[in-house]
């Protein structure tokens, strides 16, 4: 079995490559990626092939899904902030970038597709936990694309009888995420700063909270969906009704560190979701023998990673 990743090289896609290529049933694994956002050494020691090219060239996906079973569609422009300083390259990347690998995908005969949209579809609409039916309500132009990316591995479905799985991430961290740059997500952020001895930014109060999945769980229910062909008409929350606030998340690491950390307060980002959390009844329907990596122990082991980098 040939599975296909987008965004292979990335902090998401060369963890599940990794998980992808460590499983029985699946033969061969291909990252395309076009490396802006995403590393080469990322794929160090894993047994999948890099093809370096940009998954809205047609020639391209038609040569990498030629005898695929699936494609994980994980490459993206990502960043919140990123897409308000720059909205049209990250419709781009993310709204144009899916319709040309579904429709490469149905001109390969209708591959298995998994897409990766996001908990920040559900924007403004204040209701806690986050579950799949509630109206979408995008604060920004990034969760504007990836409402787009599921909607049309959706329609692709209803249409071309696809099988296709629209998964919305909830704050997926863990190693090979990278800091030290002015869109990191929060967790690389504040484990590089901290480990650096530095004050930790904290965009607005701290109080926001958010559902943390670590990467590592992300990677194998992705596996287990593309062994399995599982499918479905609806997107499904990929999280597990957890809500930590970035307050309580500094406090873990401080635990884990053995030492204050100290806070630079600063002005909350325009387009961030207050509070996020998920409900996971339809992810556990599809996937009932998922077991999540607990937070401490990701921040842990992502600890652990960022030290290595230092050895």
């Amino acid at each position: 079995m040939k599975i296909v990743v987008t965004g292979g090289a990335g902090f998401i896609g060369a963890n599940l490559c990794r998980t992808l290529a460590a499983h029985d049933a699946i033969g061969e694994v291909v990252a395309l990626d076009n490396l802006s956002t995403g590393f080469r050494h990322n794929l160090d020691g894993v047994d999948a092939t890099l093809v370096e090219g940009d998954l809205t060239d047609p020639d391209t996906l038609d040569s990498v899904l030629h005898d695929a079973a699936a494609v994980v569609h994980l490459g993206a422009r990502p960043s919140v902030p990123r897409s308000v300083a720059d909205p049209l390259a990250s419709h781009h990347a993310n709204a144009t970038g899916t319709i040309q690998v579904l429709d490469a995908a149905r001109r390969a005969g209708g591959l298995h597709v998994v897409v990766a949209s996001s908990s920040s579809v559900y924007g403004s609409n204040p209701t806690l936990p986050k579950h799949e039916d509630l109206a979408t309500r995008p604060l920004s132009p990034y969760a504007a694309s990836k409402l787009a990316t599921e909607a049309y591995a959706l329609a692709y479905r209803s249409t071309y009888a696809m099988p296709t799985l629209a998964f919305r991430f909830f704050n997926v961290f863990g190693p090979l995420q990278a800091a030290g740059h002015a869109y990191a997500a929060v967790v690389p952020a504040f484990v590089s700063s901290a480990l650096a001895g530095e004050p930790v930014t904290v965009h607005g109060d701290g109080t926001q909270s958010r559902d943390f999945t670590f990467v590592d769980t992300v990677a194998s229910v992705i596996t287990d969906a593309v062994v399995r062909r599982v499918a479905s008409s609806e997107p499904v929350n990929l999280a597990f009704g957890t809500r930590t606030s970035l307050l309580d998340v500094i406090a873990q690491l401080e635990a884990l560190l053995g030492h204050p950390i100290e806070r630079a307060h600063v002005e909350s980002r325009v387009g961030d979701v207050k509070h996020s959390q998920a409900t996971n009844d339809r992810l556990r329907a599809l996937f009932p023998d998922v077991v999540p990596v607990d937070l401490n122990v990701g921040l842990e082991r992502t600890v652990e990673w960022f030290r290595s980098l230092a050895d």
